[in-house]
C-alpha cells in the first residue's frame, strides 16, 4: 500500500488499483481526501499492472459528504468538480464501492465513476437541501441523467436517501453485492474489463432527460406538488431550477448554472441559518458540566403513569425502540381506552405504508397494561404523564419512590411545574428529572430535559442518550416556570393578546406569524390545543384574561367544539374569522378604555418576536439554558420556528442585536416595563457580540 496523502492510499489487488480513503469518522471530502483521490486516479491511469480502478473507503461508511467545516473558507487543493472530472476521464473503468452512506459530495463522487456497486445496507442521497443549499459538484446535472428527472427532483428537493435495493431499481447502482463488498467490487471491475463494457460517462448520457424535454410542464407540476411542504424555503426552488438546467442546457453550461444557483444559496441568510442549526442540534446533546465518560444506567424497561394522550404517545416512542413498556392507569376503563388509542395510531401508520404489520405487532407485544403501581417495581425508568397538579404529582412521586427499585430514574413530563419540589418529596432527588415531551409525543422530535438542583450527572447523561435511542432531539435546561420553550411562548402570547386589545384581530396576528414561517399563529394554535386548558389554569391561579375568558364562557374551546377564536364549519380544521369574536374583542378594548388603532404587520411581528428574544437573554443570564443555540433547537423542534431562520436567537443575530435592543427601548417607552431590554442584551450590544458566540 502506498500513501498518497494522510487520508488516501493506493494499493493493487488482483490486477485492480484500489484507491483507499481513510478519513474517520465519515470519510468527509476534506482537502486531503480530494487531493488523494485525484492523484490516485492519475497513478492508476498510468499503472500498467492494473486494468481497472475501485474507489474504496475504510471504516463504517463510504464518503458521507463534504467537510462542512470548510464551508465559507478559501478553497485548498482541487475542487470536488475537478476531482470528479478526473474520475470520469480515467482511461480505465472506475467502480465506486458503496457501503454505509454515500451522501452529498459522496454520491456526487460516486456519480463520477463509470459504475457503482453497493452492499445491501448502503444508502445514497443528496441531502444538501437540508442545509439550505443544493448539490454543487454536478449532482443536479448527473443524477437526472441516471435516474430520470422525476426521481431526481424527488431525491434532490427532499434530501432523503434511498436504500441499495431502490438505487439498483432506478439504475443508480449496477449491482448489489451480498458478500464481501471490496472483493465483490474488484471482481465486478475485472468483469467489466473482461466483457469489454464501455466507460459510462454520465455527463454524456442524455436519454433519461428526454421525458422532461417532451413534457416541460413536469417542473411546474412538481413545484405545485411540494409547495405546501417547502413553503418559505429557497433551496428547493433552486434545486428545481438546477435540474431544469440539466434538461435545457448542454452539460458544461448546466454545471455553470448549477454553480450560480449554489452560490446564490450559499451566501444567503437561509443557508447560513440552516448550517448554523446543523451544528446547534449536535451541540445540544452535550451538557457542558457532564463529562463525556460519565457512566450510564442501562435502560431496558420503562414504566409510564397515565395512558392519556401524552402517556400513550410517550409509550409509542419506547415501543418503537424495542423497549418494553408497562403503562399504568387508575381504572381499567381508562387503561383500555389508552391502549386502544395506541393500537389505532399504529394501525393508521400501517395503513399509510409507513410501518409493517409485523413491526406493529412487535410493538404491541412489548406493551403491558396495569392498574397497579406496584407493577413498576422493577422498571429502569418511570415517566409520569398525569395532569398538571403539583399536589397530585407529589403524592404520586412519594409512592413511586417507595415502590421502584434502587437506581431507577423517576421522570416527570410536566411542562411548567417546579421539578425541584417534586424531587424533594423523594429519598432519591438525584434520580429525579423532567422529560418534557411535546404533543403529539410520538411525532414531535424535541425532548426538553429538565435538570433539578440535585439531578446526578449519570441520570442526565443517561436521559440524553435515551432520547437519541427513542428518536428524539434532546436539550437540557434548568428549572423555572415554563422552562425554556413555554416561558418564551408565554411572552409571545401576552403580546398577541395585547395586540388584540389595541386594534388587531386574531387573523391579523396569525397571518403575520404564518407568513414569517410558523405552521400556525398563536390563536389558531390555541384553538387546536383547546382554549379550556388555559382557562382552567387561569382560574386555578385567580388570573383573568378578558378576551380569552369571554370566548371560553361561550363554550368556544376551539376545534373540538367547532368554534374558538375562529369558526370551524362542518367539522373542518380550516379556521374562519367570526364576527362574534370581533365583537368580544372590541367590547374588551372599550371596557379597558383603549382606543383601537390600525396596527402594521411590522409591529405585530416585532412585538411578538422581540420579547421572545429578550426572554431568551434572561434565560441565558439565569443559566437555565447553557447555550443560545439550545434555545434555538427547542424552538425549531418544539414550536415550529422555521429552520431557515435558525431559531429566535439566531434570528436576532441575522437582523442585528442593536436593532432588537433599540426597538425594545422604543416599545418600553410606549408600552411599559414588559419591553425593558435584558442586561445581557444590553451588554452584548455594547460589546458588539452575537449569540453565535454565547
Amino acid at each position: 500500500m502506498t500513501a498518497i496523502t494522510d487520508m488516501v492510499s493506493y494499493e493493487v489487488e488482483d490486477g485492480v488499483g484500489v484507491i483507499v480513503i481513510n478519513n474517520p469518522p465519515v470519510n468527509a471530502l476534506s482537502a486531503g481526501v480530494r487531493e488523494g483521490i485525484k492523484k490516485g486516479i492519475e497513478i492508476a491511469g498510468i499503472d500498467d499492472s492494473v486494468s481497472a480502478v475501485v474507489l474504496w473507503c475504510d471504516g463504517r461508511t463510504f464518503i458521507a459528504g463534504a467537510d462542512i467545516t470548510e464551508f465559507g473558507k478559501p478553497l485548498v487543493g482541487p475542487s470536488l468538480n475537478e476531482v470528479i472530472a478526473h474520475i470520469e476521464m480515467c482511461p480505465k473503468p472506475v467502480v465506486a464501492a458503496i457501503h454505509g452512506t454515500a451522501l452529498g459530495g459522496g454520491l456526487e463522487t460516486a456519480l463520477g465513476a463509470h459504475y457503482r456497486v453497493a452492499n445491501p445496507g448502503a444508502r445514497v442521497g443528496l441531502p444538501e437541501v437540508k442545509l439550505g443549499i443544493l448539490p454543487g459538484a454536478g449532482g443536479t446535472q448527473r443524477l437526472p441523467r441516471v435516474v430520470g428527472v422525476p426521481m431526481a427532483l424527488q431525491m434532490i428537493t427532499s434530501g432523503n436517501p434511498i436504500n441499495a435495493k431502490k438505487a439498483q431499481e432506478v439504475g443508480l447502482v449496477s449491482e448489489v453485492i451480498e458478500t464481501d463488498l471490496k472483493a465483490g467490487a474488484i471482481a465486478f471491475a475485472k468483469k467489466v474489463v473482461a466483457e469489454g463494457k464501455p466507460l459510462v460517462k454520465i455527463s454524456d448520457q442524455n436519454e433519461r432527460l428526454q421525458e422532461a424535454k417532451d413534457n416541460p410542464a413536469i417542473f411546474d407540476d412538481f413545484r405545485k406538488s411540494i409547495a405546501r411542504k417547502t413553503r418559505g424555503f429557497q433551496a428547493p426552488e433552486n434545486c428545481i431550477k438546477a435540474v431544469q438546467a440539466a434538461v435545457e442546457l448542454p452539460f458544461p453550461e448546466g454545471l455553470k448554472r448549477e454553480r450560480e444557483l449554489f452560490m446564490e444559496l450559499m451566501t444567503g441568510e437561509q443557508s447560513i441559518s440552516q448550517r448554523y442549526f446543523f451544528f446547534a442540534e449536535r451541540q445540544a446533546a452535550k451538557i457542558p458540566d457532564v463529562p463525556k465518560e460519565t457512566p450510564l444506567i442501562d435502560i431496558n424497561t420503562c414504566g409510564i403513569v397515565g395512558a392519556g394522550t401524552m402517556g400513550g404517545g410517550i409509550a409509542m416512542n419506547f415501543l418503537q425502540a424495542g423497549i418494553p413498556v408497562t403503562i399504568v392507569e387508575t381504572t381499567q376503563e381508562a387503561l383500555d381506552k389508552g391502549i386502544a388509542v395506541i393500537e389505532k395510531n399504529y394501525a393508521a401508520t400501517v395503513s399509510k405504508g409507513r410501518m409493517s404489520q409485523e413491526a406493529m405487532d412487535k410493538c404491541m407485544s412489548l406493551l403491558t397494561g396495569s392498574t397497579n403501581l406496584e407493577d413498576l417495581k422493577d422498571v429502569d425508568i418511570v415517566i409520569e404523564a398525569i395532569f398538571e397538579n403539583m399536589d397530585v404529582k407529589k403524592e404520586l412521586f412519594t409512592k413511586l419512590d417507595a415502590i421502584c427499585k434502587d437506581g431507577a430514574i423517576l421522570a416527570t413530563n410536566t411542562s411548567t411545574l417546579n421539578i425541584d419540589e417534586i424531587g424533594d418529596v423523594t429519598k432519591r432527588p438525584e434520580y429525579v428529572i423532567g422529560l418534557h415531551f411535546f404533543s403529539p409525543a410520538n411525532v414531535m422530535k424535541l425532548l426538553e430535559e429538565v435538570r433539578t438542583k440535585k439531578t446526578s450527572a449519570t441520570v442526565m447523561a443517561t436521559c440524553m442518550a435515551l432520547a437519541k435511542r427513542i428518536g428524539k432531539v434532546p436539550a437540557m435546561v434548568g428549572v423555572c416556570e415554563g422552562f425554556v420553550g413555554n416561558r418564551m411562548l408565554h411572552r409571545r402570547s401576552e403580546q398577541a393578546t395585547e395586540l388584540l386589545m389595541e386594534g388587531a384581530l386574531p387573523q391579523d396576528v396569525d397571518r403575520v406569524l404564518f407568513d414569517f414561517g410558523f405552521p400556525m399563529g398563536p390563536f389558531a394554535m390555541a384553538d387546536l390545543a383547546g382554549n379550556d386548558v388555559g382557562w382552567r389554569i387561569r382560574q386555578g391561579k385567580g388570573v383573568t384574561s378578558p378576551i380569552a375568558d369571554a370566548i371560553c364562557e361561550l363554550g368556544r374551546f376551539g376545534q373540538k367544539t367547532g368554534s374558538g377564536y375562529y369558526l370551524y364549519k362542518d367539522g373542518s380544521r380550516t379556521p374562519t374569522p367570526d364576527p362574534i369574536v370581533e365583537d368580544i374583542i372590541i367590547k374588551a378594548s372599550k371596557e379597558a378604555g383603549i382606543t383601537r388603532r390600525k396596527i402594521s404587520d411590522d409591529e405585530i411581528l416585532k412585538r411578538c418576536i422581540y420579547p421572545m428574544i429578550n426572554e431568551g437573554c434572561k434565560i441565558l443570564e439565569e443559566g437555565i439554558a447553557s447555550r443560545a443555540s439550545d434555545i434555538d433547537v427547542i424552538w425549531v423542534y418544539g414550536y415550529g420556528w422555521p429552520v431557515y431562520r435558525g431559531g429566535p436567537m439566531r434570528y436576532a443575530d441575522s437582523i442585528g442585536l442593536e436593532n432588537v435592543y433599540n426597538t425594545l427601548l422604543e416599545y418600553e417607552k410606549e408600552h411599559g416595563e414588559f419591553f425593558k431590554p435584558s442586561a445581557l442584551l444590553a451588554k452584548m450590544v455594547e460589546e458588539k457580540k452575537t449569540f453565535s458566540g454565547v
